[in-house]
Formats: C-alpha cells, structure tokens, sequence
C-alpha cells in the first residue's frame, strides 16, 4: 500500500534505524489516526514474519526513503498510543493495542505526560536507547510535542553519551542501569561531565543496583532522578529518588489517576483512566486475562507480584513467570537478587532457576563482581530464609541483558 493510501486506523511497522525523520514518521502517523508498530530492524526475517502476521499492518517500511515520506511534520495531538509489542522473551510478542483515541481522551494523554514529567519548549532530550523502545519513544515524543528538541547519538556509547551532554546541555534522558553503570565506569577514566542542566533523568527496565542508584543520585542535581515502574502495556508508578533513599527498594507510588492494588497472592493491580486502557491485538482471551473490573474502575495486570506499604509505597517481588518453585516453597528471584545486590562484592546479579530431582528446581545466582561464593552464602543466610539462598553461583563478565536491560534468564540456565 503506498504511503498516501493510509486510513485512520490503519497499521505500519516500522522496521528501519532510529533517526531523527523515524521520529517525526511516528508524530506524523499519530496525528492522522495511523498507528506505528516500532520494531527492531535486527529482527530476522523469520521474526519479523512470525511478529506481523498476526498484526496485519497495511505497510511495512524497512528503508529510509519510504520512511520519509511518512514524516510530514504534522505534530498534531496523537490519536493513538504506538503499538509496542510485548518483549517476549519466550513465545511471539503480542502487540498492544489502544485503538483510536476521541479528542479528549487523546489530549489527556498527552497533558498526563506533561504534567508528571514536566515536559516544555525549553528541553533537550538525550536518547541513549533504540526509539523502537515504548519509553526511550514515548519520552522523545513528550518532548517534541511541548516544543522542545531531541538529540540522537546513535546506539549507545559512554564516550559518544558524554560529548553529547558536554555539547548539547540536555535537559533530560531517559536511561535503564546498564547505561548507567557504563557511564560511571567510564567518567572514573575520563572524569565527570558537567550535568547541571538535567532537570529530569529518570530510569526503569531492570532493577537499579544500590551502589548505581546512589551513585546517580549523588552525581546529579538534586531532585533530577526518578525511577519509574512499568510495562509495554501501561504505567504504574513513578518515584523521585529521595523517596527512594527513604524506602530502599521501593518503586514508588501510583502515578497521577491512577490506583495501586495487591491481592492476597501478590499480583499487582492498576486502575487507569479511559487514555490508558489497552487490549493484546487479537488475542482476546490474554486480554480478558489481564483486565477486571472493580468498584466502578477497569483494573490491569501484568502478572507482578508485590507488596505495597501502608503509605501506599510499592515494593515488587518479581513477575510470577520468573517464579522458581524450590522445595515447594515460591521464590521470587528479584527479592534475593536484591538482597545479593546489597553486598558490597557484587556489581551485577541475577537469580534463576535450573532442574533439580531433590528440590524440583535449584535456586542459582549469577554473579558480576569480586564476592566470593562463601562470601555470599553468608551473606544470604543472614538474610534469606533457607529455600531463597542459591545452592549455586556462577562468576561472568556480564549478564546477558535484551537492549532494554532485563536479563535474559532463559540464557543463564
């Protein structure tokens, strides 16, 4: 279908580089009600086919010149959220879905970005990772749309991130930890930038190692650090890093309209405005699985586990697929990667789970940094009960991580 020929509602994946004209391609689609579908240019073909097929989108685009001529410049109010697809680490991807978006609905999108991260005409917004990502995307457009300006270094560099701050004085930049912690490594060799003008960094994709969050806020200005907790499918959370200090571990409270829950099993539940709702594109049987509704209110999950303090704090277990069952006792391994983080000895971890015919699975740890085994194991018996302490750590340069930083667990067991 050539571009001119696309109508409201209509679907385009958009397989090619992040750029400057794949941004304005996605403000220009969501102006006129087309829904962009961002996705890795990496993926194979095999991939690709097994992504869409299901997704039906009336135009695929895989090289720079079709793309420009969807970037018309027209930044009108988007109608639609793009459809990310879920990251799917095990099975095929399902591809979120908002549909079309009426005028007040679409307008309230746009203003609860701007309100909460204070989006203006003034910022400069410094992209560390792939545009075809729901947040690094979705903070470019806030940007763009209240006027201000995005800069694009291309895929990520330490050096390359710290002569952009240096020459463009960003305001903002959305990063997940393993930028962060490639960043500090490198300003211990280099020095530290001048990073007065952030106003707003904030990070989310995995969880932040103590010494990295402390580290992030020490080095920039105060009150510029948040974490957030999320999803492709939607939005929980948001907390400035000073809550956090207070409540170590916590990902804050529910955003702005919305509202937290947790059942008695520990699945975490949000309520949204009409803006925020979503379904899995034709799979309805997974979307009914994810929505209820309750005392007036649609509510969503994604399968978490977590606990919420009397403050209305949020604390997260893990997600009930990375669940391990060892001796018939649940572990989630967030909750012991967390304490194991907590050492002083470890740079990076990350639990999984491996078959075992004595507990059904045996909990294991895979471990960056200079703990040693015996090290760790008591550290872990002063602050795990017995089924939680890995019986196993394993010693690696780095973890396994998808460019969004959630570790790949299914390549450590």
């Amino acid at each position: 279908m050539p571009p001119t020929s696309l109508a409201e509602g209509d679907r385009v994946a958009l397989l090619v580089a992040p750029s400057a004209a794949y941004l304005e391609a996605v403000l220009s689609l969501l102006a006129r009600g087309v829904v962009p579908i961002p996705l890795d240019p990496r993926l194979t073909e095999p991939e690709r086919r097994r992504i869409l097929e299901p997704l039906a989108p009336s135009l695929v685009v895989t090289d720079d010149d079709t793309l420009a001529t969807l970037a018309t410049g027209d930044r009108g109010t988007p109608r639609a959220r793009p459809m990310h697809c879920t990251s799917g680490t095990t099975g095929t991807p399902k591809g979120v879905w908002s549909g079309l978006l009426d005028d007040a609905d679409a307008a309230a999108l746009v203003a609860e970005e701007r309100d909460l991260w204070g989006f203006c005409d003034r910022d400069v917004n410094l992209v560390l990772s792939p545009l075809y990502h729901s947040a690094p995307l979705r903070f470019a457009m806030g940007t763009v749309l209240a006027g201000g300006r995005v800069v694009l270094p291309g895929t990520f560099d330490p050096a390359a991130t710290t002569a952009a701050i240096v020459a463009e004085r960003p305001t903002s930049m959305f990063c997940v930890p393993t930028h962060l912690q490639r960043l500090f490594t490198h300003w211990d060799d280099v020095g530290v930038p001048d990073l007065s003008s952030f106003r707003l960094v904030a990070h989310a994709g995995a969880p932040c190692p103590t010494e990295v969050k402390r580290r992030l806020v020490e080095l920039f200005p105060d009150g510029s650090t948040w974490e957030f907790y999320g999803s492709t499918e939607g939005q929980f959370t948001a907390c400035r890093s000073e809550e956090w200090l207070a409540r170590p571990g916590t990902v804050g409270r529910a955003r702005p309209g919305r509202t937290l829950a947790v059942d008695d099993d520990g699945t975490i539940w949000c309520a949204v405005p009409p803006h925020a709702r979503f379904e899995y594109f034709g799979a309805p049987g997974k979307t009914a699985a994810a929505w209820r509704h309750r005392d007036g209110r649609d509510w969503f999950t994604v399968g978490d586990h977590g606990r919420l303090d009397h403050d209305g704090y949020l604390y997260l277990d893990g997600r009930r697929e990375d669940l391990l069952i060892s001796g018939g006792v649940n572990v989630y391994p967030l909750e012991v990667e967390q304490v194991l983080g907590e050492h002083p000895g470890v740079v990076d971890v990350a639990v999984y789970g491996v078959d075992d015919p004595d507990w059904g699975q045996r909990v294991c740890a895979a471990v960056v940094g200079t703990a040693n085994a015996a090290e760790l194991d008591a550290w872990a018996r002063a602050r795990l009960a017995p089924p939680k302490r890995p019986k196993t750590y394993r010693y690696l340069d780095e973890l396994p991580r998808t460019l969004t930083g959630k570790v790949r667990r299914d390549e450590l067991g």
